[in-house]
């Protein structure tokens, strides 16, 4: 049974790759300089899109990335977790 790919991932797909990773790194400094909760949430809500993501690209990743990818978001949501409490 062959899945068929979403809108969404469509227009994922298409975005520049260099937009991306800076507008993700300038997410995760705005919530690593924020105040406590507020960088806890926003990590957290990063966390659970980089979690959906991980979840439809799984079956085409190698088990290394898989590890890998695990592995960053566990301190991901170990920090953001910090930053909450």
């Amino acid at each position: 049974m062959q899945r068929t790919q979403s809108p969404l991932l469509a227009r994922l797909a298409g975005l520049n790759p260099t937009t991306v990773f800076l507008a993700t790194l300038v997410l995760v400094l705005v919530a690593l300089f924020a105040p406590g909760p507020v960088g806890g949430v926003l990590l957290l809500l990063l966390a659970g899109l980089l979690v959906w993501l991980m979840t439809v690209t799984w079956a085409v990743q190698r088990p290394a990335t898989r590890v890998l990818r695990l592995v960053m978001l566990t301190l991901l949501i170990t920090v953001a977790l910090a930053k909450v409490l």
